[in-house]
């Protein structure tokens, strides 16, 4: 099966990985691939919703309306969507780093040693680019 054939591969509605497959076989990329991509369309959406949001607290708060307590309310509804939007934006760089991954063939090794990260693990954290021994590691050094 050709390495392409993930993004158009159509799998049975409730595959979930198994162990006992070849490792980042066709059937697995598709997987992932069809997780991540639902994963990006959902936070794009929902990035559209925060911004509509800010948008209309900000009309609101520049029209005058409510008093000061009313105002307070907005300036904080601004700030969380606002940090929530950032939120969005790095999740969906990982995602988007993931896909990449995915497209040239690295997706499911480790970026530290390249050795498989594993199934267990990319089902827990589809954005895991470390094994657990790496990611623990990686923790322990930071803090």
């Amino acid at each position: 099966m050709a390495k392409q054939d993930y993004k158009t591969l159509e799998l049975p509605a409730k595959y979930k990985p198994k162990k006992s497959e070849p490792y980042m076989c066709a059937e697995q990329l598709a997987y992932f691939y069809q997780l991540l991509n639902t994963q990006k369309e959902e936070l794009i959406s929902d990035s559209d919703s925060v911004l509509n949001a800010v948008r209309l607290a900000e009309k609101t708060d520049a029209a005058g309306v409510g008093d000061e307590s009313d105002n307070a309310t907005y300036n904080q509804d601004i700030t969380m969507d606002l940090r929530m939007s950032a939120r969005n934006n790095k999740l969906l760089q990982k995602i988007n780093a993931a896909l990449d991954r995915i497209e040239n063939g690295s997706y499911g090794y480790s970026v530290v040693s390249g050795d498989e990260i594993g199934i267990q693990r990319l089902m827990a954290r589809p954005l895991a680019t470390m094994t657990v021994d790496e990611q623990e590691e990686y923790e322990q050094r930071r803090g």
